[in-house]
């Protein structure tokens, strides 16, 4: 009896120790979130004001002027890229959800996303390089968006696929005998259900592209005018940053600090508005 008391108080003694553990290394995580959000807008909130976002480059290092062309063509490239990557990449995660047990290449497919999820980004952006711009001749945003919706796809995929599997068996058992075909009842019941994941997956890979810079250097190169044609050399907001960063003029360092914290408001409340969605999407079913 003494042996089980004695057995008992060290089982709890444990779960105490590692739960007080979990407790520390949360609280260790969040700490460093929020010194470097703390460091970041303490730099980067001085130097942003309203011309940052209505003003072009001056191309006078001692007036850098605003960065609204970089904000305008990150828009863009994101929305292109979107519109290549998430139609292909939830294609995949149906396919790899819902017919991966009849089908030989789903293992083959699933093993490829996994490893192109893994792909450094610069490789990402030779590949892009090598395929669209020397063809072209010159620097284009059509290539820095494929480049992005390369990337986009594997996460896309394989994040669509796992929130595809959450919904019931039962579901997709009701509609298949109630006379509905198999992509009816994918289309029509499976996906409906997953609606609220899948949206946050899609969100994920866009927070992902929006910080990528190694790409668009080799494809899109960036461009201190403003244009929306994506022909031409295209303007981003991660691109402009690493130009004033790596500068030697001290104004427009501030302003790339002003355009990181920009770009971190960005990715930050994509990510926000992701959990939200999912929350209120999984509380409505």
């Amino acid at each position: 009896m003494a042996a089980h008391s004695i057995y008992g108080s060290y089982t709890r003694l444990k779960s105490h120790l590692m739960l007080a553990a979990c407790f520390a290394c949360t609280a260790g995580i969040l700490l460093i979130l929020v010194l470097v959000l703390g460091y970041l807008v303490s730099i980067g909130f001085r130097s942003l004001h309203w011309s940052f976002f209505t003003e072009l480059p001056t191309g006078t290092p001692r007036n850098p002027g605003g960065m609204r062309h970089a904000i305008a063509g990150t828009g863009v490239l994101i929305f292109l890229a979107s519109l290549v990557g998430a139609p292909i990449g939830l294609l995949a995660g149906i396919f790899l959800s819902e017919y991966s047990s009849k089908s030989p290449l789903a293992g083959p497919v699933r093993f490829t996303a996994d490893v192109l999820a893994g792909v450094p980004s610069i490789v990402v952006g030779i590949l892009g390089y090598e395929l669209l711009v020397v063809p072209l001749g010159h620097y284009n945003g059509w290539a820095g968006a494929l480049a992005l919706a390369f990337i986009m796809i594997p996460i896309v995929a394989r994040t669509s696929e796992e929130m595809l599997r959450l919904v019931p068996r039962s579901y997709r058992e009701a509609s298949i005998a109630l006379g509905a075909s198999r992509a009816r009842t994918i289309f029509r019941v499976v996906i409906p259900a997953a609606t609220g994941g899948l949206v946050t997956s899609i969100m994920l890979a866009v927070a992902r592209i929006a910080g990528e810079t190694a790409p668009l250097l080799f494809t899109a190169l960036g461009s201190r005018l403003m244009t929306l044609d994506p022909n031409e050399p295209f303007p981003s907001l991660t691109k402009q940053i690493y130009d004033y960063a790596t500068g030697p003029y001290p104004e427009q360092k501030r302003l790339a600090w002003a355009g990181l914290l920009v770009l971190i408001s960005l990715i930050l409340g994509v990510n926000i508005l992701a959990r939200i969605v999912t929350h209120r999407m999984q509380r409505h079913h």
